[in-house]
């Protein structure tokens, strides 16, 4: 194969996905927030659903792509500090979403809505299979996280647990997703 050749085979597999393929990305998000939404344990909780990764950099490749989608929990932030005392003093969170409950009323909403096509043996996402009108999908449990400066000035991101909580002491497994920065 010469380099013309890998170059046509590459751009055959990047770009815009195909307005079926599209369509199924689309509408995997769409029952994923559905989902989310339906689930009577949710009612009234600070949730937002969002796609992210290369579907939703429209980076992905095509034919071969699946959707992942952030379900970030705003009910408790967690954060940390570039140094001591940039954080603002403020008190221990105390009420009921934790990474775990986050964790099982997510895999309750997502196997009521997709019963059968759920796999939750991975370590931090939830995966839906496929089906002929739906893509495949990773859906990660997620919280609001700040990364402080000082007391005024932060990067706003997206705290990741694994299922066995390893990640909750390592700021390195931290994973900023649609970062904002104030200052």
């Amino acid at each position: 194969m010469d380099m013309s050749d890998l170059e046509d085979k590459l751009r055959g597999w990047t770009g815009l996905s195909s307005a079926t393929e599209q369509e199924k990305q689309e509408r995997t998000e769409r029952m994923i927030r559905e989902a989310v939404k339906e689930h009577p344990a949710f009612d009234g909780v600070d949730l937002d659903a969002f796609a992210k990764g290369s579907y939703a950099n429209n980076t992905n490749v095509k034919t071969d792509s699946d959707v992942d989608i952030a379900v970030q929990c705003g009910e408790a932030a967690y954060w940390d500090e570039a140094t001591t005392g940039a954080h603002p003093p403020s008190g221990s969170y105390a009420g009921i979403w934790t990474p775990a409950r986050l964790r099982s009323e997510l895999k309750a909403a997502l196997e009521a809505k997709f019963p059968g096509q759920v796999d939750s043996s991975g370590s931090t996402a939830f995966r839906i299979y496929a089906s002929s009108a739906r893509v495949d999908a990773d859906v990660v449990p997620c919280f609001d996280f700040r990364y402080y400066f000082s007391s005024s000035s932060y990067r706003e991101g997206t705290k990741v647990f694994k299922k066995d909580a390893s990640s909750a002491p390592d700021l390195r497994l931290c994973v900023l997703v649609r970062p904002t920065f104030r200052q």
